[in-house]
């Protein structure tokens, strides 16, 4: 037997409900505040006749008018200008005898002033009333015309008509009712198209089918390498992954975290942050109790709302390792690329005076080439005892010819070929970097000029990188081997980074001499053991 459809569909159900919803919530609003609106708006009229009675009657125009220095016609058109600014229905300016010296009709200046309830200001008082005048019942305010001496020398009465004031308070009124209507509206329309996101919103999908697309994802994130951790807009823990697991493990954190605090289970997450400002925050280090990780975090937004955040991190060691791989193979690349380029363009000279038949110049090239050469090679040879580090120079000073920069080696240098051959990796790393830095530091520099010496004693390794570039401030010294941190523009930061990772490693010290405006040196010192040397 069939089941019976239900008479009331689901969209129908949403629309009545969403309406009644928000006819009930401004009807109630109607009632709450218009009242409100009614006392406000009289009170803002009110106010707004104080403060013009207290402009006016504060004005040396008038305080002078009425006190004899100054003709008293000057009254009337002083006031009507106040008048047609500020919009009010009268300004009525009166001497101590209430007799007008000023009023909308010009007919009625000098008469007695009407409506009686102008005695209190004539004592001094500032006040508010409602009185009938020649133009009709109104608010009037009041305020005492006092000279600077203290003596009062009449008064000043500024009046809103009460239909005008009525006026004013079913325009307010008018307001929440247009309000009402465009709120009802917007309310159906909302109604309708809430049903249809409903039934956009599971895409069409079976129940079976979400469930066997949870279990993918289930199983997706379970199996990748990095730690995830999803936290709700609460920042509740709503999601772990195994590798998060075993790295929370790995810090000491013992417990299911599901459903707790992110920042009382995990400290130093800021997802709370990340809830907060809406901000990704990519290739972060966090500290977790003694294990450093990488750590991206990102919001979770959901029709540009925020809904969550998720935090994916790794052991920083992993990536430290192949990044310092990365550094090294990528200098050994930098020092092929430029040798190749440098002797491609060679070539292409001699090409160009072999097609010339200038073969005198053309001898005379080669042979200044192969002096260069047997010059550079053999000073490099003769004072770098590895054959690698001795290789990977000759490329630097190759690169610093294509960029224009006088790369200079000590005529003191010296370094003996080395006991242990993984330190070869280590010194590539710290002078690739170094020289890197240098030959960009003096780029824009008059001259450019960068030199490098190597001096072996006792045990000890001094190399020395200097340059003529702009110098480094007192201020950043402290700051140039901070991962990220660089003065110059772009995504950079990581090679002094390395360089201090390389010196911890060797046991080694790193120190900046720099000026502004005189250049930089970095002064590294390394335990060395040459081959052939006793340890002691």
């Amino acid at each position: 037997m069939k089941a019976n459809k239900p008479v009331i569909g689901l969209r129908t159900k949403i629309t009545v409900l969403v309406c009644g919803v928000v006819a009930l919530a401004l009807l109630v609003t109607n009632i709450l505040i218009s009242a409100n609106v009614s006392s406000s708006t009289q009170k803002a009229l009110d106010e707004k006749a104080r403060d013009i009675a207290r402009i006016v009657a504060r004005s040396q125009v008038v305080i002078e008018a009425l006190s004899g220095q100054r003709n008293e016609t000057e009254i009337q058109p002083f006031a009507e200008e106040i008048r047609n600014a500020t919009n009010v229905e009268f300004i009525v300016v009166i001497d101590m005898n209430s007799i007008r010296k000023s009023h909308p009709d010009e007919t009625k200046v000098g008469q007695k002033f009407v409506g009686g309830d102008e005695t209190a200001a004539l004592a001094g008082q500032e006040y508010t009333s409602l009185g009938a005048g020649t133009l009709g019942p109104s608010l009037r305010a009041f305020a005492p015309i006092i000279t600077r001496d203290g003596k009062q020398v009449g008064a000043v009465a500024v009046g809103i008509l009460l239909n005008s004031v009525q006026l004013a308070v079913e325009n307010s009124r008018m307001f929440i009712y247009y309000a009402m209507v465009f709120g009802s509206l917007v309310g159906i329309a909302g109604a309708i198209l809430l049903a249809q996101s409903i039934k956009k919103t599971l895409f069409g999908l079976e129940p079976n089918v979400i469930a066997k697309l949870m279990e993918e994802r289930s199983a997706m994130l379970q199996s990748v390498r990095e730690g995830i951790i999803a936290v709700d807009t609460n920042a509740c823990i709503t999601l772990v992954n195994g590798e998060a697991m075993r790295l929370l493990q790995r810090a000491g954190i013992q417990g299911d975290p599901l459903g707790k605090n992110v920042e009382s289970f995990v400290p130093n997450t800021r997802l709370q942050d990340v809830l907060r400002t809406g901000q990704a925050e990519l290739d972060q280090q966090q500290d977790m109790q003694g294990i450093t990780l990488l750590t991206n975090r990102v919001p979770i937004c959901v029709n540009k709302e925020i809904v969550g955040a998720i935090a994916t991190f790794r052991d920083e060691t992993e990536f430290r390792q192949l990044a310092e791989q990365l550094t090294g193979v990528r200098n050994y690349a930098e020092a092929l690329r430029a040798q190749a380029h440098e002797f491609m363009n060679k070539l292409h000279v001699i090409l160009g005076m072999v097609r010339l038949q200038c073969y005198d110049q053309l001898a005379d090239y080669i042979n200044g080439i192969a002096h260069q050469y047997q010059s550079e090679v053999g000073s490099i040879v003769r004072r770098i005892k590895d054959p690698v580090l001795a290789g990977f120079l000759l490329g630097k000073l190759s690169h610093a010819r294509e960029v224009g920069v006088d790369l200079v080696f000590s005529e003191e240098s010296f370094l003996p070929e080395p006991e242990d051959r993984a330190i070869i990796h280590e010194l590539i790393t710290v002078v690739g970097n170094l020289v890197n830095n240098a030959l960009e530091a003096v780029a824009n520099s008059p001259v450019k000029c960068v030199s490098v010496e190597c001096i072996y004693d006792e045990g000890i390794l001094h190399i020395m990188v200097s340059d003529t570039g702009p110098g480094v401030a007192e201020n950043q010294r402290q700051q140039l081997f901070e991962k990220g941190y660089s003065t110059k523009v772009g995504n950079r930061g990581l090679g002094l980074s390395l360089v201090q990772s390389s010196m911890a490693r060797m046991g080694g010290t790193i120190e900046v001499l720099s000026e502004v405006g005189q250049g930089t040196q970095f002064v590294v010192r390394i335990p060395y053991q040459s081959k052939g040397e006793q340890n002691d």
